[in-house]
């Protein structure tokens, strides 16, 4: 963990994912207004916003609070002892609640109803699956990342950009955004009923990552780095 207070480490995650979240919902409805009921061009218009404030905040609040804006990902860091049990769960506390302010924001400046609830079914075997590839995906690109002193802003923003596209759930990857997009009946809306499968499909995934790096990354043998 860094040098930095619990309050800055805090509100920088709370910046953070109120902004993605933000950013997520903000461009969702953007691109569908401009697309013309082209949902292809709407969903590219998604993806390379998110893609882009992805690197944008990962490199401005990592060295904070290690920009995890994510409960998997802190999970993750749990479970590896980089950060203590209190702290991870003010973390995930505060993802949620940024990121459910973020898609009000959103709401706001699009001049819609702050309060919505989606009716977008997500669900099924498919669904499923593709949000625990997805994270499992986020989870390995941020691990190896970090082992290889790769640039992990950029890497990360890279692997979503992609796994919106190679995955038939758009990749959302993130408990936290997965319950503030429940909130939003716009294009980048989840149905609430179908939160906790996705939620559950996550964390699924977030420790088959963990273990994968351990038996690469550890058990193998470690080389390294170039």
């Amino acid at each position: 963990m860094t040098a930095h207070s619990r309050s800055a480490r805090l509100m920088a995650e709370a910046a953070g994912t109120g902004f993605l979240l933000a950013t997520v919902v903000g461009s969702g409805i953007m691109g569908e207004t401009l697309a013309g009921g082209n949902v292809a061009i709407a969903l590219l218009a998604n993806t390379i916003a998110t893609g882009a404030i992805l690197v944008v905040l990962i490199a401005a609040f990592g060295p904070i609070s290690g920009a995890h804006f994510n409960p998997a990902v802190t999970l993750v860091f749990r479970l590896r002892g980089e950060i203590g049990t209190t702290e991870a769960l003010a973390y995930v506390g505060v993802q949620i609640v940024s990121g459910i302010i973020g898609v009000w924001v959103a709401h706001f400046m699009f001049e819609q109803g702050l309060a919505q609830v989606s009716v977008h079914v997500r669900s099924g075997p498919g669904q499923w699956l593709s949000e625990s590839v997805a994270t499992f995906g986020l989870i390995m690109t941020i691990l190896f990342g970090i082992r290889s002193k790769g640039n992990v802003a950029v890497m990360v923003g890279l692997y979503i950009t992609a796994a919106y596209w190679f995955t038939a759930s758009t990749s959302f990857a993130n408990p936290a955004v997965t319950i503030a997009r429940s909130l939003t009946a716009s294009f980048s809306g989840i149905s609430p009923a179908d939160v906790p499968g996705f939620i559950i499909a996550q964390i699924l995934g977030s420790l088959a990552a963990l273990g994968f790096f351990g038996l690469v990354a550890k058990g193998g043998g470690e080389t390294p780095a170039a």
